[in-house]
């Protein structure tokens, strides 16, 4: 398959913030094909720290949120893949906070837009803050982050006329085919829920445990909503107060009906990961259910609002690199950016002790030797006349030290992997899209080729080639119809 179609020489270098020209815009470098980014990938640094602080003071994306306090409660132990405390006992319950979102409009959106929800889910464990950052859906558009704000340019309001921009969403689509299954998601029927007590929540990434025994287990979580999925079409939305979803979760937690979700996982060993016939941590593909089942291991409840919308909402600071011991990450290109993108933008917005503010802090001590800036004090603990800096010869006095017993196991890498740029941009595109599509329902399906042909048909001829060239390789029929529908629109 050919290239990116709109790719071309040009006269002007694309360079990095120094002058320096850019090689590779498109892939971070990685220790091998499916292996993690390094941490020399100081152009991919860049761009997310820069993203991070585009915009002030509110968030970059999921910046309109809602928010509640509930209860996680383990009903399956999770003790043969792990050690997180919090997994290992049926019965046990653990504290939660679950902030929902759209992602791409800013506070003065709406809540019914096309867009993807945040599912984001802090869990106050004995051994720290696990932070489940996920989204309403299992895959995403992307599968490196070095794109990621790309992506998102392209997704917000055009910089000239500050109005919806068709035109650069599809042009972004257009020359990124990792996006068509996440696409296909967004334009379905499930594009607009009816509020977020009707949705599903899924790490998307592929996250891993380990156990006792030094064993790692690649895992993805799967939250499904016990109130059914609801949704919207476009019509409908339209008639929806831009305030709706956040009323509905208020006023149901209010009158104690308090919404629920059953927690499931994916669990792959290292063994079938390394010989899975995709590759397990692409963020734009799903593993079936066939060859991994979902695990029922828990229910989530919602049952608690919070009482100041600044001060536990919009602080509310979530980052994928919150882990605890038992729970760590993956080789998953797009997770890796997150790792560092998510903390960055944190420290900008709300300051280098978020971890501080109440809604972020851990209810089990926290013990380091950082310092200072922002919100320092609020965690008198920090702040003393102790030692800071480690090590030291002051264990007698009850200064922190390191715990050996927690420590990851080494986590593995191709076998005689090279540090280099390695392509994936034409790994598989299409068939997961093509089998959504496939499992589609009649109505369902002239849903999705609407809500499409609604935007497509106001891009260019060129984009719209190479979307029908898209639709056409994930189903013929697929194809065939969005065509038909962007031609009746145009003429």
């Amino acid at each position: 398959m050919s290239k990116c179609p709109f790719s071309g020489a040009s006269s002007t270098p694309l360079t990095a913030s120094n002058g320096a020209p850019v090689a590779n815009d498109n892939q971070s470098r990685t220790a091998g094909a499916r292996g993690p980014v390094t941490f020399d990938n100081h152009y991919l640094f860049e761009k997310l720290a820069h993203f991070n602080r585009e915009r002030i003071p509110e968030r970059v994306v999921h910046a309109r949120g809602s928010a509640a306090y509930g209860t996680f409660t383990l009903t399956k132990s999770l003790a043969d893949y792990t050690i997180a405390d919090f997994l290992q006992t049926p019965s046990q319950q653990t504290d939660i906070f679950l902030r929902f979102s759209t992602v791409g409009g800013g506070q003065d959106s709406s809540d019914y837009a096309r867009d993807p929800r945040g599912f984001a889910v802090k869990f106050y464990t004995k051994q720290g803050n696990w932070d489940m950052v996920g989204n309403n859906t299992p895959v995403f558009f992307l599968r490196d982050g070095i794109k990621f704000p790309d992506f998102i340019h392209s997704q917000k309001k055009n910089p000239r006329t500050n109005l919806p921009d068709p035109q650069a969403i599809y042009e972004f689509w257009a020359n990124n085919p990792q996006s068509l299954h996440q696409s296909t998601i967004l334009m379905s029927d499930r594009g607009i829920p009816l509020s977020y007590r009707f949705v599903n929540g899924y790490s998307s990434h592929t996250l891993s445990f380990w156990n006792k025994d030094g064993e790692r287990f690649w895992v993805k979580w799967h939250f499904k909503t016990n109130q059914g999925i609801k949704t919207l079409t476009n019509e409908q939305a339209a008639t929806m107060p831009a305030f709706g979803a956040q009323q509905d979760l208020v006023e149901s937690i209010d009158k104690e009906d308090f919404p629920s979700w059953t927690v499931n996982v994916q669990i792959m060993t290292e063994e079938e990961g390394r010989n899975y016939k995709i590759n397990p941590f692409d963020l734009t593909k799903v593993w079936p259910h066939s060859d991994f089942p979902l695990i029922e291991v828990g229910q989530l409840e919602l049952n608690r609002n919070v009482d100041n919308y600044f001060a536990e909402t919009e602080q509310a600071a979530f980052a994928p690199s919150n882990l605890v011991p038992g729970i760590g990450a993956s080789p998953d290109r797009m997770l890796q950016a997150r790792l560092l993108a998510y903390q960055d933008a944190h420290r900008y917005r709300v300051g280098a002790n978020y971890n501080q503010v109440p809604v972020n802090a851990p209810r089990c001590p926290v013990n380091n030797y950082q310092r200072d800036g922002a919100f320092a004090g609020l965690n008198p603990a920090l702040a003393g006349a102790g030692a800071n800096f480690y090590p030291n010869n002051r264990a007698q006095e009850g200064e922190p030290a390191e715990v050996p017993a927690v420590a990851e196991p080494p986590m593995p890498l191709e076998q005689d992997a090279w540090l280099d740029i390695y392509d994936n941009r034409d790994d598989d595109n299409f068939s997961q899209a093509g089998d959504l599509y496939r499992i589609m329902n009649e109505d369902q399906k002239c849903q999705l080729v609407s809500n499409i042909a609604d935007g497509l048909s106001q891009a260019s001829q060129d984009v719209q080639e190479a979307m029908f060239a898209q639709y056409d390789q994930a189903d013929e029929d697929y194809g065939k119809r969005v065509r038909q529908a962007v031609a009746a629109r145009i003429s």
